[in-house]
């Protein structure tokens, strides 16, 4: 066991030591030393597979064709205790509120909105009956179920926190339920009655000429993206007139700004000049300062609510797990979801959650070689680690499916290059002087973004248990 220098000096003494003890020795030796290490560096595999893009002039436009999408938002709520009650604002989701701005008549009909908080298996609408009120799921999931083709009842899709449905009847005369709405979980949702919008829309004119105005919009010719129809012929014969068409744009694209994470870097001058063998001291102190950076970087492109993949990514592009797990049926209907899906993106814990799903059904998870690593894979597609997806108080988290690249029309990364004192591309190390504490300052900065060129380039399995064993 090692001793202090002065207790070991003085059992020299005692013993009668005939040579140098080590701590004496030890003053005259260089100590073999590691560079510093942190704990905070993973593998940041995001920054590693997204292809980048060079941005010229700090914005990224992202041009697509004209789509007609109406109200595909998610409601917001706010809660008080037990209480949940709808933001008037959020009601401008409903397809028939849209554009509609009278915040007094909205108020009033989000004060119309009724709580109901119903048990597992209840049925909030039944197939063929009348229409005649707005639903709207503040928490918990809610089934949608159909006749299957030999009579059984499917499941046809289910709905999750933020969703509505029924908002038809707000326009439509006497329309009828498609298909039967059960809640899976217990669920607390907000209904509207179309008395009560009609008891209003008489009181409020405003509000009565937006329904009535809506209701008799033609009903806009789209493909199944959302997307204005390109009208074309084909399989005639003879000399049929031609359909004259074009392809129109979006009139206002979005536009991505680079984004940018900051540090002053300060270092000593006595510090730099003196102790610097073996290891330069500036240069480690800019090691681990950009190693943070990166860290940062790839947390914004995970979370940012302007840019992050997590906020940005289409709403019908979200599914929900069918048993709250990730079972294997939910991965392949996220692969389904997209063409060229490139790689999954996951919290280390829900890709164990997943495996012993697949181990429960004998499956396996094969690896696939990447650069030299071993990663785990399902259907070809490399599942990657991601410890800066959030995992919630409850346990649950989000697991990502990307199609990558400018010409795939795919997520991209963004970022300029030949910025000035660049030292990598976009990232760059600026000297800012030594003040009168003989302390020298570096600017670290780093430019960044992210750009969804397509809706259905990124899907999100939400909602993830990862903390269920069985």
């Amino acid at each position: 066991m090692a001793v202090g220098a002065d207790q070991e000096a003085v059992q020299a003494q005692a013993s009668g030591q005939q040579s140098l003890a080590t701590s004496a020795a030890r003053k005259l030796a260089t100590t073999a030393k590691s560079v510093p290490q942190m704990q905070e560096t993973s593998s940041r595999w995001l920054l590693r597979m997204l292809p980048w893009v060079d941005v010229q002039g700090g914005t990224y436009r992202v041009n697509r064709r004209l789509s007609h999408a109406v109200g595909d938002g998610r409601v917001t709520f706010v809660q008080t205790g037990r209480r949940v009650s709808v933001v008037p604002a959020a009601l401008g989701e409903l397809p028939a509120l849209r554009g509609y701005g009278d915040e007094a008549v909205l108020a009033e009909l989000a004060g119309r909105c009724e709580q109901l908080d119903c048990a597992p298996g209840t049925v909030l609408a039944q197939a063929g009956d009348a229409k005649d009120r707005v639903f709207l799921l503040a928490h918990g999931r809610v089934d949608k179920v159909g006749t299957g083709p030999y009579g059984a009842d499917a499941v046809l899709g289910f709905l999750a926190d933020g969703a509505y449905f029924g908002e038809q009847c707000l326009t439509e005369t006497e329309p009828a339920w498609e298909c039967t709405f059960r809640a899976t979980t217990a669920c607390t949702v907000l209904v509207l009655s179309r008395r009560d919008v009609d008891n209003l829309a008489a009181r409020a004119r405003s509000l009565g000429t937006h329904l009535d105005t809506v209701a008799a919009l033609p009903q806009q010719r789209t493909n199944r993206y959302g997307e204005a129809a390109i009208d074309l012929a084909a399989g005639h014969v003879g000399e049929p007139r031609i359909p004259h068409t074009f392809v129109d744009y979006e009139p206002e694209p979005r536009e991505y700004e680079l984004s940018i994470a900051q540090t002053v870097l300060k270092i000593h001058s006595r510090v730099a000049d003196l102790y610097n063998d073996p290891m330069n001291q500036t240069e480690q102190q800019l090691r681990l300062t950009l190693e943070a950076l990166r860290e940062r970087q790839e947390h914004e492109l995970v979370n940012n609510p302007e840019f992050g993949l997590l906020s940005n990514c289409d709403y019908a592009q979200r599914l929900q797990p069918h048993d709250g797990v990730p079972g294997p049926d939910d991965m392949d209907e996220l692969l389904s979801r997209r063409r060229g899906s490139k790689f999954f993106l996951a919290h280390p814990r829900a890709i164990a959650a997943f495996g012993r799903e697949c181990n429960k059904r004998g499956l396996l998870l094969k690896p696939v070689d990447i650069g030299g690593h071993r990663i785990p894979s399902w259907r070809g597609v490399p599942i990657y680690p991601c410890g800066k997806i959030p995992v919630s108080e409850s346990r649950t988290t989000s697991i990502l499916c990307m199609r990558t690249g400018r010409d795939d029309q795919g997520v991209i990364g963004l970022r300029q290059s030949g910025i000035p004192d660049e030292i990598e591309p976009s990232l760059s190390v600026r000297f800012m002087g030594i003040d009168e504490q003989a302390i020298i300052s570096y600017l670290v900065t780093a430019y960044y973004s992210a750009a969804i060129l397509v809706p259905d380039a990124l899907g999100i399995l939400e909602n993830v248990e990862v903390g269920r064993w069985r």
